[in-house]
């Protein structure tokens, strides 16, 4: 759909492909067509054309003035994790002025941030006590409100809002489905049509194979997805697809593709590789570790043995590194690449390895006490051949406390 154009340059509106469909520039604009579309249950994408912290504050004193809350769920995906060099433009100033002054006055800019963060968070506070609902990206958001002063913080320390991953998407890394990339190197877009196909046969197979109600959901959802790839009109470069997948699915789909490279099939080879937002590949205590609460959260120990995994077992190449959208110092990423050329050795490599990659997490997060991945590993001992661990058990408080 088009969107309507509110004193917006063209331009501007051309960037965001559909995605969004009204764009507004101002507080009050974006309210009144909040409003509307509400009043007329009418499904709308708004794209706010300012800074978030004066929409936030408008919409608490809307709310105050009205007792109307147009805030049912919220989030904030702010690069936080590098706040005062770009990463976060205060309210206070404009995006030009922000830019001169982190460059010329870099503590004033760093106290207006502090500034623009507490006020952010009083906003957010008010319209959650009035019944909205907000959970944390893990972009350091809440770390760097806490560090301001802001109210973000339970008695005992921990953060008064969770994260998406423990509500949400933690319990699909347990399961073991993940970001699961591959890219067509032909660059033929009939290429990734066929492997759209490959991958949907791969889950139609597994639904028929008795899996759990919340596998199943997965399965459903994503073969959906792929199934209307194309339609969507996803592809934006390069000839690649991405959706989630566990274990069995991604190592299938491997198993698929290079045989259809090795046949003729596929133009060319295709390259495997997934996001660091994984089951196994990053150790990152604000996000995608967020709900292993065992302790070992703030260990980085999984990220690593993955690299090393996935080297050892063929994978054409692996990296290790910090940062990655929470910080430096925050979050250790292992990423890898596989070339599937339809050789004999690429398809045995690419099984081994993402057994590995994947179940490496899922026996990380069942350890730790999480029951969905309790019965994933357990699943996978018993259809992958020679593949043996220590089941999670569960300890007596009592017994424990009394060593």
């Amino acid at each position: 759909k088009r969107f309507r154009h509110h004193n917006i340059s063209s331009g501007i509106n051309a960037e965001y492909g559909g995605w969004i469909q009204e764009v507004c520039d101002s507080v009050d604009q974006c309210i009144q067509t909040i409003r509307e579309a509400r009043a007329q249950k009418r499904v709308l994408s708004i794209g706010f054309y300012g800074n978030v912290v004066a929409l936030w504050e408008g919409l608490a004193a809307y709310t105050e003035q009205t007792g109307e809350n147009l805030v049912d769920l919220s989030s904030d995906q702010t690069s936080c994790h590098n706040p005062y060099n770009g990463g976060y433009y205060p309210v206070q100033l404009s995006y030009e002025e922000s830019n001169i002054m982190m460059n010329q006055d870099p503590e004033q800019f760093k106290s207006l941030v502090q500034e623009s963060l507490r006020r952010q968070v009083k906003a957010i506070n008010y319209l959650c006590g009035k019944g909205s609902n907000f959970w944390d990206y893990g972009n350091a958001f809440l770390l760097e409100a806490s560090r301001a002063g802001a109210e973000v913080t339970n008695p005992d320390g921990t953060f008064s809002y969770k994260t998406y991953v423990q509500l949400t998407i933690g319990s699909v890394f347990s399961l073991g489905f993940g970001p699961f990339r591959w890219v067509c190197t032909s660059g033929k877009e009939e290429d990734l049509v066929k492997t759209d196909q490959l991958a949907a046969e791969v889950m139609r197979q597994q639904l028929t194979e008795n899996p759990g109600a919340e596998e199943e959901g997965n399965l459903r959802d994503n073969l959906t997805w792929v199934e209307k790839a194309m339609e969507n009109k996803m592809v934006v470069g390069s000839q690649a697809r991405i959706l989630y997948s566990n274990q069995a699915g991604r190592s299938r789909m491997a198993a698929a593709f290079n045989k259809a490279v090795a046949s003729g099939e596929l133009a060319g080879p295709v390259v495997l590789s997934r996001d660091h937002h994984d089951v196994s590949g990053t150790d990152s205590p604000y996000r995608e570790t967020s709900n292993i609460t065992d302790g070992s959260m703030w260990c980085a120990d999984m990220a690593v043995q993955n690299v090393i995994g996935d080297a050892a077992r063929g994978a054409t190449y692996v990296s290790i590194h910090n940062g990655g959208g929470v910080g430096w110092g925050e979050v250790m990423n292992g990423g890898f690449g596989m070339v599937l050329d339809g050789s004999e050795d690429a398809g045995e490599y690419a099984v081994s390895m993402l057994h590995w990659d994947v179940s490496n997490g899922v026996t990380r997060r069942a350890w730790s006490g999480h029951p969905l991945a309790n019965q994933a590993i357990a699943r996978t001992q018993d259809t992958v051949p020679g593949y043996n661990l220590t089941m999670f058990n569960t300890a007596d408080d009592s017994l424990v406390c009394g060593l």
